[in-house]
């Protein structure tokens, strides 16, 4: 992407911020939480000089569903999904973007720590023994929006390691002068770069939500204590409103011939996020969506159609994302599976928010896609990157494949313009694929 689509893409998701913001009560909800706790962070996001985590844009939506009901909330998930992930790329693709990324990974590292820490003191009961609820449900939170915040910040790194001179406006070097990727680095303490030092405390809008002070942090024990469900009540009050009810929405009727199994783990998961959500605890939510992501594709329609029927539609946008940033091979299976069990709209969807992945993985889906049947999801998935990606970007896809992948990259330009097929095959020529 070029400086200036970077800046409309960034543009356009702060907009649609500002609008779903605008539904809601600064004085209520997460909202409320965010606009008190970082006001300078949620203020860069609403002018579009930052982008928020996403268990940020989750807790907004489950605001949404308490004003203005389940079935609204879903159809903005959809669109606040689609338009986060093309923000993603967009931020995360601008010059000096991978080093920002790493450097918010290690301050979410050692929050991740430090909330761990948090949690076990509060456990503890401090130097009094006594254990005070309200604290323990402020570390749990921040551990497991701290926890999430790795995950997908790891993801985005795994998206951008690109080639030096992604970011040129023209067309790149022929295939004699590219310069290999670089690799995404297995410890984060050898991949920031010299000019960006890290920071005691994180701040701005990357980190709304989450209790920081000034200490330095030690290393954490990774697993972290789990209490009984009875040792104290769990909080209430405006920071854990605003979860899903069940009947806010139509009923979704389950895939006939559903496979016991799969209902029922469906039915486990439902249950799980319907008492995570009861509690405000959309953090440890997001972890179990990122879990029921790596399930078998054939299960996904049934859950799809469970959380439907719950009324956490929301939740299933949130899992759809998840589900796009997997391996190409995972991501086909999925949007196969979708396709079969007559959601397209699903399927497609999915394929849309894929296209963040390395030109590469775009090409594994597609010959993925292909071989299992599903021509028109895969020309789907290229139209979708065509029409968000540099012409560059899409004549990488051709590399591993010419014979095969040049028509249909064609194809998929032809779909989105005569002179984005112009733009294509020109960048074809310059990277001397035939």
């Amino acid at each position: 992407m070029t400086v200036h689509q970077h800046a409309v893409s960034m543009g356009e998701f702060a907009r649609y911020l500002r609008y779903l913001t605008g539904l809601l009560d600064s004085g209520r909800g997460w909202y409320g939480v965010f606009c008190r706790r970082d006001p300078a962070g949620m203020r860069a996001c609403l002018e579009g000089a930052e982008l928020p985590p996403w268990d940020v844009m989750e807790s907004l939506l489950v605001d949404l569903t308490t004003e203005r009901g389940a079935v609204f909330a879903e159809r903005e998930s959809v669109r606040a999904a689609e338009l986060y992930a093309v923000s993603a790329v967009a931020h995360d693709r601008r010059p000096g973007g991978r080093e920002q990324l790493v450097e918010r990974l290690e301050l979410m590292l050692r929050e991740q720590s430090h909330a761990a820490q948090r949690l076990r003191t509060a456990h503890a009961g401090g130097d009094a023994g006594v254990v005070d609820a309200e604290a323990v449900a402020w570390a749990r939170d921040d551990h497991a929006r701290a926890t999430a915040r790795c995950a997908e910040l790891r993801r985005r790194l795994a998206a951008v390691a690109v080639p030096a001179g992604w970011f040129r406006a023209e067309p790149e070097p022929g295939p004699g002068a590219a310069p290999e990727p670089e690799a995404v680095p297995e410890r984060v303490e050898a991949a920031r770069a010299p000019a960006a030092p890290a920071r005691k405390k994180p701040r701005g809008a990357r980190f709304a939500g989450l209790d920081v002070d000034e200490e330095s942090t030690e290393s954490a024990a990774s697993v972290l204590p789990v209490p009984p469900a009875a040792a104290a009540a769990v909080p209430r009050g405006a920071r854990f409103g605003g979860a899903p009810g069940a009947g806010d929405a139509p009923a979704v009727p389950a895939p006939a011939a559903v496979d016991p199994a799969a209902l029922q783990a469906a039915r486990d998961i439902v249950a799980t996020l319907l008492g995570l959500r009861a509690e405000g605890r959309s953090g440890e939510a997001h972890g179990v969506l990122c879990e029921a992501a790596g399930l078998p594709a054939d299960r996904l329609p049934v859950l799809a159609a469970e959380l439907h029927r719950a009324g956490l539609g929301a939740d299933w946008a949130a899992l759809l994302w998840e589900v796009s940033s997997l391996s190409p091979a995972v991501l086909a299976a999925a949007a196969a599976a979708l396709a079969e069990a007559g959601r397209p709209e699903d399927c497609d969807r999915l394929l849309r928010q894929g296209v963040a992945r390395p030109a590469a993985e775009i090409a594994d889906a597609v010959v993925a896609l292909d071989r299992a049947g599903r021509g028109p999801q895969a020309q789907a998935l290229l139209g979708a990157f065509v029409r968000v990606r540099t012409p560059q970007d899409a004549a990488k896809i051709a590399e591993s494949d010419p014979r095969h992948l040049v028509p249909q990259l064609l194809a998929a330009a032809r779909g989105v313009s005569g002179a984005r097929e112009r733009d294509v095959v020109h960048a074809l020529r310059v990277a001397g694929i035939a």
